[in-house]
């Protein structure tokens, strides 16, 4: 038998910090929703975030090759929570799955913990309340917050690794050698804006901002639509001399995929949301203020025709 030469492997040394990291792998879907992968490079375990996709989500998995174990809901509507059922519970349709992968793949996420900050989302196992914690592997602990406004169980999540350093809600992580926070803010913060007040108040979306406005400014923002070039459109409008919103400009003519390229501390240079203490913004509203000027804000975004 003719025996063939083993192939040579080429391999990169990496250091430990490389290696074995916090990442998050953005699941683009629908027209401007995002998923992510949570993943915790040391064990090469995953958790899911609103994986509306499941098609979608699962061959991220398998592209980044790791293994999901959880599933978290940052809020009820459907865009965010339309596939937790078929995630969990193996509800697919053979026209748009690979059979021999993917069913076998979400055959596994019928037992997998999902968490949400309330149980009016679909397959929700565990219901977290405000600073409640859980792990995801070997090194990533993840905090729930409540931001109650865009709906009432709205609920962002910090994550830090223990190992690295790295912080973040999803949006705070540490990226190569610098000193970065993760968060996912999920229809709570945009970059640039904020959700609409659907469930909630003025006085709430203020109090949710400022209470994420009290992460590192190194915090890394990763939300729930790629909403930027229209937000920046409302800034210009309310600030159109600020040098942050010409920043924001900039970053909007760069790429046309936002997510994870800017940082709590960016936000309150642009956010006019988070800026209502600032007299430009208040001269903008007319108000005073902060919860009026929140308010009055939000209509004049909710008409704005730019």
């Amino acid at each position: 038998m003719l025996r063939l030469p083993r192939p040579t492997v080429l391999t990169r040394t990496l250091s430990t910090s490389a290696r074995f990291r916090m990442r998050v792998v953005p699941i683009p879907n629908q027209s401007d929703n995002y998923a992510y992968l949570l993943i915790d490079d040391a064990s090469n375990k995953a958790a899911a975030v609103d994986p509306y996709d499941v098609p979608k989500v699962t061959a991220a998995a398998k592209q980044e090759g790791v293994e999901i174990v959880a599933g978290i809901t940052t809020h009820h509507h459907r865009d965010h929570s339309g596939g937790n059922t078929e995630f969990v519970n193996n509800q697919h349709h053979p026209r748009n799955y690979l059979i021999t992968y993917d069913v076998l793949q979400s055959a596994k996420y019928s037992s997998l913990p999902m968490y949400a900050g309330s149980n009016t989302a679909p397959a929700i196992t565990n219901v977290v309340k405000d600073k409640d914690e859980f792990e995801l592997g070997e090194n990533i602990k993840i905090r729930a917050l409540h931001t109650p406004c865009h709906t009432q169980d709205s609920t962002c999540f910090y994550v830090h690794d223990t190992k690295t350093g790295q912080n973040g809600v999803f949006t705070g992580l540490q990226c190569s050698s610098q000193q970065r926070s993760l968060y996912l803010f999920r229809d709570t913060l945009f970059r640039g804006g904020c959700g609409r007040f659907f469930e909630g108040t003025a006085e709430e979306m203020h109090s949710a901002l400022s209470y994420l406005g009290t992460l590192p400014d190194s915090t890394v923002l990763y939300d729930g639509h790629e909403y930027t070039k229209g937000s920046y459109a409302f800034g210009r409008s309310v600030d159109p001399q600020g040098e942050g919103i010409q920043a924001l400009g900039k970053l909007v003519a760069s790429t046309s995929e936002t997510t994870g390229k800017s940082t709590i501390g960016d936000e309150k240079k642009w956010n006019v949301f988070m800026r209502v203490d600032d007299s430009v913004i208040k001269d903008a509203t007319g108000e005073t203020d902060a919860v009026k000027v929140m308010a009055k804000l939000r209509s004049m975004k909710n008409n704005f025709k730019g």
